[in-house]
């Protein structure tokens, strides 16, 4: 759910996301009133803190589906959905949330997959956008913190998934 209002509430003005939010969360029979609430914050919160704003901001796109290959990385092939995308002029970001609890305090001490996930996304975003700065981050609700997944990390991951794979 809080994946659907990230994806959902940047499209709502500001000052009606939180009853836009509850609204959408009461159709969730199944939740608590303090569960709602609880999501309902945590996807706020990373909207309305600045540090997100140009990923959620004009240029920005939710669920945007990649397909492609890397000649770079032979036998990679990307079938994906990304939950953010910014293209900027000079740059592109590609942004996937997490809500595990807690967030890592490190890049190194997130799931691999995460990286392997990301690392697939960016090197076939280098593909389709020459000449542009790629950056890839992840971004939790725990926090909320924005989490870039460096160069360095993501070329041993898909060296070692095209080797391994």
């Amino acid at each position: 759910m809080i994946h659907r209002l990230l994806q959902l509430a940047p499209d709502v003005a500001a000052d009606q996301r939180w009853a836009a939010a509850e609204r959408l969360l009461a159709r969730e029979l199944d939740l608590t009133d303090a569960q709602r609430s609880e999501i309902v914050a945590a996807a706020l919160g990373v909207l309305e803190s600045p540090q997100f704003a140009p990923i959620f901001g004009p240029g920005s796109r939710a669920e945007v589906a990649l397909a492609g290959v890397s000649p770079r990385w032979p036998g990679l092939a990307v079938s994906g959905r990304v939950d953010r995308l910014l293209v900027e002029e000079r740059r592109v970001l590609v942004a996937d949330f997490k809500t595990n609890r807690p967030a890592p305090a490190d890049i190194r001490a997130a799931d691999p997959a995460y990286v392997r996930q990301m690392a697939a996304y960016w090197a076939l975003l280098r593909e389709i956008f020459p000449g542009r700065a790629v950056e890839a981050a992840l971004i939790w609700t725990d926090g909320p913190k924005l989490m870039a997944v460096p160069e360095n990390l993501m070329e041993r991951a898909l060296d070692e998934m095209v080797v391994s794979g």
